[in-house]
């Protein structure tokens, strides 16, 4: 299969991409330039600024908004649009990269370092009533991250090692059971983020190998998307039907005339369909007063 071009190279970094109704359709993030994006009809995107000068990750809230992970802190979105920083989780030379909401409606979101150390970053969770905490470290690029349908499971990416693993979950007592689900290390490209498909199938991108990878039941590649530009960053399932795959690809480090697409936003109907339960950051209850 061969991903379609819509959008100009309108990202330095693009990242993070997730279809939600709720703030009409798809959104994604330019990570390093600080700013949302939003899908326009026409294939044009409208840029959303954020109280950061990262924006590493952005997944819809209960009752409007969203919720945030700036470089080194989570923020809240009301639905009129304005953004709440919360404080600040660290000093150090780190900041977020990719992260999902959980089926209790918490928001993970793992962190890298700059100069990506090998074992300095870790996974943070952040509650619906604002607590927040690590839940596990020894990381060095945290990427991918999304639940099982049955929201026991998650699938999860550090990209060093190569592979995509899966965990056990549950909302008493987070991740647990790390474990190999496939190794991709003999695949073109690194794994980066990553989404299921209604029949659990993982959909992983491989950033420098111009292409998405989708994985079978057993950790076997079953599909390949071609994709116009190699630093392929993450993919999400969207649209009406849930029946397009979106593609966020990156100009990170690139010299200026090479890769003349990367950047761009990319899609592919690979003849499968999203989940259609969406996970939504809060408590349903009071979704509106935490944004």
């Amino acid at each position: 299969m061969h991903a379609d071009r819509i959008t100009d190279s309108l990202a330095h970094h693009g990242e993070g991409p997730y279809w939600s109704e709720t703030w009409g359709g798809l959104r994604w993030v330019d990570m390093l330039e600080g700013d949302m994006l939003q899908l326009r009809p026409d294939g044009s995107a409208r840029r959303l600024p954020t109280p950061g000068a990262v924006v590493a990750c952005v997944r819809p809230a209960h009752g409007g908004g969203a919720v945030l992970a700036l470089e080194k802190c989570f923020a809240l979105e009301d639905a009129d649009g304005s953004i709440r920083r919360l404080p600040p989780l660290w000093d150090e030379d780190v900041r977020m990269n990719e992260g999902a909401v959980a089926p209790d409606g918490s928001f993970y979101c793992g962190s890298m370092t700059y100069d990506q150390r090998p074992g300095a970053a870790s996974m943070w969770r952040l509650l619906p009533d604002g607590t927040t905490g690590i839940e596990f470290g020894d990381l060095t690029i945290s990427n991918g991250l999304a639940f099982a349908a049955d929201g026991a499971s998650a699938f999860f990416v550090d990209t060093p090692t190569g592979r995509v693993d899966v965990m056990d979950w549950s909302a008493e007592s987070g991740f647990s059971g790390r474990r190999p689900f496939a190794d991709l290390t003999a695949e073109e490209g690194h794994p980066d983020g990553l989404c299921l498909d209604a029949e659990g199938n993982v959909w992983v991108a491989m950033y420098g190998g111009g292409q998405v990878l989708g994985l079978d039941a057993g950790g076997r590649v079953a599909e390949k998307v071609e994709v116009g530009a190699r630093q392929v960053t993450a993919c999400t399932f969207g649209g009406a039907d849930l029946a397009t795959l979106y593609i966020t690809t990156s100009r990170e480090n690139l010299p200026d005339g090479e890769d003349p697409a990367a950047g761009s936003l990319f899609s592919v109907q690979p003849g499968v369909t999203g989940a259609t339960e969406e996970l939504l950051f809060g408590d349903p209850e009071d979704g509106d007063e935490e944004g």
